[in-house]
């Protein structure tokens, strides 16, 4: 599956996804939107991991202001871009974003959807909205503050800073600095080959697990390795285990 707004490669072991509109600086546009909707489809009917990168030096700095300024009301409400980011964050196996040049307003916020974020020494990521005369509504005012603290996220949104990849990797908001884009795709590459390796159901329930909310705690932990402790892919790999142990 490809299209002119995302460029979809099988790796066999993940998926890639490439935002596809260098020349405007992969801004997320509505056959973006459309294409992550269609996207998101095939992977939550097989679930795989998902690399999502940008086109050119750039992640996506920010939604396409040309479309975005002629929305209105019923616009806002419909949450175009919201319900996207939303689907590719509920995914059911892990996001991983590579984070090069510009990740702003709606790059950054489908940037925050991702559970693993890995960027560059270029990065520039944030949430300019306010200097636009709107708010960041696709994600940051409810992921930030748990990305990166209340008040940093504060910093970002009502005064509009903007983090530098260094600063970025000291928040915790990406847990791999790299020098370019070609490396941090590397770096997402091995990630997703790691996980690859592992029990899909397993990841998928972890992966459930940890964004639940703290008051579905312990209950929802317990339910899940309830379920896990009965699966005869818990007791193949253990016996593995236990083999290559009794083996050295």
């Amino acid at each position: 599956m490809s299209g002119a707004a995302l460029r979809i490669e099988d790796r066999d072991s993940f998926v890639l996804a490439t935002l596809d509109r260098p020349e405007k600086r992969n801004a997320i546009d509505l056959d973006l939107i459309a294409a992550l909707h269609e996207l998101c489809a095939t992977l939550e009917a097989v679930p795989r991991t998902l690399v999502l990168q940008g086109a050119g030096a750039n992640f996506a700095a920010g939604a396409d202001i040309a479309q975005l300024r002629e929305r209105r009301a019923d616009d806002a409400r419909a949450g175009i871009n919201t319900r996207a980011f939303m689907r590719v964050h509920a995914l059911p196996m892990p996001v991983i974003a590579v984070l090069d040049g510009y990740a702003l307003g709606g790059g950054a916020e489908l940037a925050y959807s991702a559970d693993i974020r890995v960027g560059t020494h270029a990065l520039h990521i944030g949430n300019p909205e306010t200097g636009l005369g709107i708010i960041a509504a696709a994600g940051a005012t409810w992921r930030l503050r748990e990305l990166v603290g209340e008040g940093l996220a504060a910093e970002m949104l009502l005064a509009g800073r903007v983090l530098t990849g260094e600063e970025a990797h000291a928040a915790g908001l990406i847990t791999h600095l790299l020098p370019n884009g070609d490396d941090a795709l590397a770096v997402a590459i091995t990630i997703a080959e790691r996980i690859a390796k592992l029990d899909p159901a397993a990841t998928q329930a972890s992966k459930r697990v940890l964004r639940a909310p703290r008051n579905a705690h312990p209950e929802i932990d317990l339910a899940e390795q309830a379920v896990l402790f009965d699966s005869p892919e818990k007791e193949r790999r253990m016996t593995a285990f236990l083999n290559r142990k009794q083996q050295r």
